[in-house]
């Protein structure tokens, strides 16, 4: 599992495995899920992280996500 954090976005996203994306569905406003072609669950998106929650960064190690 890796957890990767954008702060320009505050989001967060949380790699369950390399499997590629087949399809992202909508848990709520704030979560989205990502699938392989099996159905399995290979991602989860938060959204608004620190908004709502501003402690949670501290829980993870996270991997800053740079962008070019």
């Amino acid at each position: 599992m890796k957890v990767r954090y954008d702060p320009d976005a505050d989001a967060m996203y949380i790699t369950l495995n390399d499997d590629e994306v087949d399809v992202t569905r909508k848990l709520d406003d704030n979560t989205l899920l990502d699938f392989n072609k099996k159905g399995e669950l290979v991602g989860i998106e938060l959204l608004f992280v620190k908004e709502r929650n501003p402690e949670i960064l501290k829980n993870f190690k996270v991997d800053k996500l740079l962008t070019a």
